[in-house]
């Protein structure tokens, strides 16, 4: 019994279903019993994880805007949510150069009418705001970030994640801080998420996963980079655990915000990441592997990771995975989609989520106890 069965038959809004993090917590949740209503824009890849796993079929869904105001208020209003996780956002960074208005309007205002929705509830509900790591101001020290640090960045993505931040805790504080007030919330950051399903754009794994199924070495822009790769469920575990939170009420987390990373000896490099992965996918004609390259044109954040103490303090939240284990999930996800024909993919990842909360349950981790 996963996070106490506090989402079983609960109703569960989920912006951003139909994208990667959106897809594997409905999957998520689906199996624990909730009733999903997914809400996006649009599916934003071919292939997708949300087609692939025929997920709209699986659930209530909704292709609406959340730049649309109005429409995204009545679908909460019908609704009724017990549980509100908000993930839609323009989640690539190199994207928010080319349009950064867009990125801005779907990632501050967008946001703004989640909060907007929830304020004319009337209903008690549970929201769960994810914005991601990149929404601190990045200095590029060696240590991680604290939920206390300065909001913010230099690049529009960042700009748009911090300002995110800002209306979160404004609505907060203007009219959910309140003893009568049937929203209860908590803020969450996570980055360098990896997994099966992701087809991204600009994204390593699926850069390399593509080349791969094209045999062809996946040329590498930043081999020795370093970053704090986490398999999508242990944020997604966070997600969870921080919503079981605020609806047992057993620590004052209210207005919070949390991060959600591995382990501060998980940091490897991109290379060291993509040979792990490697490992676990059936080559065919194809000798190199990898083709190191350097063009990058825009600026793109050097080290970042995050201090989870605050989350191991309020939640008891810790990583389930060793980076092995991240490599091979990820891995073998690929392996079986591109390279095992007929198998139901919505079944095998239903069955690494069962493999996840087993490896949780044997680690003695807080939700899966």
């Amino acid at each position: 019994m996963s996070f106490n069965d506090v989402f079983k038959d609960k109703k569960v809004i989920v912006t951003g279903n139909t994208g990667f993090k959106g897809s594997w917590l409905t999957i998520w949740l689906h199996k624990m019993g909730a009733k999903v209503v997914g809400i996006s824009r649009e599916v934003p890849t071919t292939p997708s994880l949300f087609d692939e796993l025929k997920l709209g079929e699986k659930i209530e869904h909704h292709f609406e805007d959340i730049c649309n105001g109005e429409a995204i208020k009545n679908i909460f209003i019908d609704t009724k949510p017990d549980f509100v996780f908000h993930l839609a956002a323009q989640p690539i960074v190199s994207v928010s150069y080319a349009d950064p208005i867009e990125t801005l309007q779907t990632n501050v205002m967008g946001t703004a009418n989640i909060l907007e929705a929830l304020r004319v509830l009337k209903n008690p509900c549970k929201a769960v705001m994810i914005t991601s790591d990149k929404c601190y101001d990045n200095v590029e020290w060696i240590w991680g970030y604290k939920e206390t640090d300065a909001v913010g960045g230099k690049d529009p993505y960042s700009a748009s994640k911090g300002a995110a931040e800002l209306v979160i805790k404004t609505y907060f504080h203007s009219y959910f801080n309140k003893p009568d007030s049937n929203i209860k919330l908590v803020a969450v950051r996570a980055g360098n998420v990896i997994g099966g399903g992701d087809w991204a754009l600009n994204r390593i794994v699926p850069d390399c996963i593509l080349a791969w199924d094209q045999n062809n070495a996946v040329k590498i822009r930043s081999p020795y980079s370093t970053r704090p790769w986490q398999h999508v469920l242990e944020p997604l575990s966070g997600y969870l655990l921080a919503a079981q939170a605020l609806a047992e009420g057993k620590a004052n987390i209210n207005g919070e915000p949390f991060n959600f990373g591995p382990n501060a000896d998980q940091n490897h490099t991109v290379l060291e990441l993509l040979k792990a992965i490697s490992n676990h996918w059936d080559f065919k004609a194809i000798d190199e592997h990898f083709a190191i390259e350097n063009n990058t044109t825009f600026h793109e954040a050097g080290l970042l990771k995050l201090n989870c103490d605050k989350a191991l303090f309020y939640l008891q939240w810790k990583p389930v995975l060793v980076f092995e284990e991240t490599a091979r999930f990820t891995g073998a996800w690929y392996n079986t989609f591109y390279n095992k024909k007929g198998t139901d993919m919505f079944e095998y990842t239903v069955s690494q989520i069962r493999e996840y909360e087993l490896n949780a349950k044997q680690k003695s981790i807080v939700w899966a106890v």
